[in-house]
């Protein structure tokens, strides 16, 4: 692995036009898909990034074919219950969504048997959330020591069953869908607290009945998928980083065209219109939510003072991949900033909560970690220093966004592993920064 280390530094104002790369969730999603589909499905302005390629591969050794045209990707898929059986593994990368989902469609494959495998990261993170609810369906899950990857599917013939989630997880909701598509029956799922919906629309978009009536979600097996065509919007968890830059920056102004605004993905900038920053555009409600697309938008970012809020249980679903920045937006914000119910974020690509609270610390911040998320007392500002990532994309990221925002600079250790969902990042920071001689090369590599 690279550690390459980048200094960010002060001195430049975020000006400019600003189209993020690809939503990385639906980019999943729709290959997933369009794998499972009985036609050809054409993907627009599907992601280009590591966690994406790895989706890529693996529905590619589960027999569909991928081929790239007009600027589109076209997936010929297997249909629902013919997936290959790979004599080796599959390398899921660094990918929790592909594993998840994965995990759900090959269920429901009678008697096929698929392992699923991946890097060091993912080798520590459970899987008994979704073995307990597929084990009910009546598919047969083998982990490393009970509850850890590579683990083993036997699919099975299965049948639906009502499951009350204990936590919001959009990856193990998702994975209940896929699998009640080939399940005896109606699958219902309870939700605790709405998470995104990228999977339940582009079901919809396929054909299949989704039905919710509140908390509840319910499917019902079907023969097959048919979707045509999915175009994949901006992804606003990699327009927060540079939306948060222009909030923190003064004298910012940024315009984010083709974002995605699904409301289910918007908890962040709610946060930010309460502790008063400024972004304009139009956003999805849920009294609006579209049962089968996903709606665009053009935002319009300014600089402006902040003061502090609180996150708690029922809003991080909708915001979990921006609490990092949450987080970083209370260094800058007059009072405590409280983030609550976040448990969750300890077995991200890695303990999200102690990387956030230790790599702020580390440059200057006053922060506290509890077991479910942590507490943000704004000095309104950062010093600066060194941030090392240790291979988590969103917290290299972070330490990019706190660098051009502190007041000394900021050195990342392994700003490579942005390259999981932004491989661009650097160089559209750079360009948005009109800082060029602010970033760049910092001190080498460190082992």
């Amino acid at each position: 692995m690279s550690t390459r280390g980048v200094r960010f530094a002060p001195g430049g104002r975020l000006r400019g036009q600003f189209t993020p790369p690809a939503d990385k969730s639906i980019s999943h999603r729709a290959a997933i898909l369009g794998a499972m589909a009985s036609e050809p499905v054409r993907i627009a302005n599907f992601l280009a990034a590591a966690d994406t390629a790895s989706t890529l591969d693996a529905i590619d050794i589960l027999g569909a074919l991928v081929e790239r045209r007009d600027h589109e990707l076209v997936v010929r898929g297997t249909g629902l219950r013919e997936a290959r059986e790979p004599d080796a593994p599959i390398d899921v990368g660094n990918s929790g969504t592909l594993m998840r989902l994965l995990a759900g469609w090959l269920a429901g494959q009678g008697g096929g048997r698929w392992t699923l495998d991946g890097d060091a990261s993912i080798r520590r993170r459970p899987v008994d959330r979704i073995a307990e609810p597929l084990r009910q369906m009546g598919a047969e899950i083998e982990a490393r020591d009970g509850r850890y990857p590579p683990f083993t599917v036997h699919g099975a013939s299965l049948k639906g069953i009502s499951y009350e989630m204990p936590v919001a997880s959009a990856q193990l909701k998702s994975c209940l869908l896929l699998a009640g598509l080939a399940a005896d029956g109606n699958t219902e799922v309870v939700e605790p607290a709405p998470s995104r919906d990228h999977t339940e629309r582009l079901l919809r978009a396929a054909g299949v009945t989704v039905e919710r009536d509140g908390p509840q979600l319910s499917v019902t097996n079907c023969d097959e998928l048919v979707l045509d065509r999915v175009e994949v919007p901006g992804d606003i968890s990699s327009a927060a980083f540079m939306i948060v830059a222009a909030l923190l920056v003064a004298g910012s102004r940024l315009e984010v065209h083709g974002v995605g605004v699904n409301w289910t993905r918007c908890g962040l900038l709610r946060v930010i219109e309460r502790m008063g920053g400024i972004v304009l555009g139009e956003v999805e409600s849920p009294e609006q939510a579209a049962p089968d697309r996903e709606p665009l938008s053009d935002l319009d970012v300014a600089a402006a003072p902040l003061v502090a809020t609180e996150v708690g249980p029922d809003e991080v679903p909708l915001l979990i991949d921006e609490l990092p920045l949450v987080a970083l937006l209370g260094c800058f914000a007059d009072g405590d900033t409280v983030v609550r119910g976040a448990g969750e974020l300890r077995v991200k690509e890695s303990d999200r909560i102690a990387g956030v609270v230790d790599g702020l610390r580390g440059l200057g911040a006053r922060i506290e970690a509890h077991e479910d998320g942590f507490v943000v007392s704004g000095t309104g500002g950062l010093r600066g220093g060194l941030l090392d990532c240790a291979g988590d994309h969103r917290l290299a990221m972070l330490g990019a966004v706190a660098g051009l925002a502190s007041r000394e600079g900021v050195e990342v250790l392994d700003m490579d592993a942005a390259a999981v969902s932004y491989p661009g990042f650097v160089e559209d920071l750079a360009a948005l920064a009109q800082s060029g001689p602010h970033l760049g090369e910092a001190g080498g590599k460190r082992a």
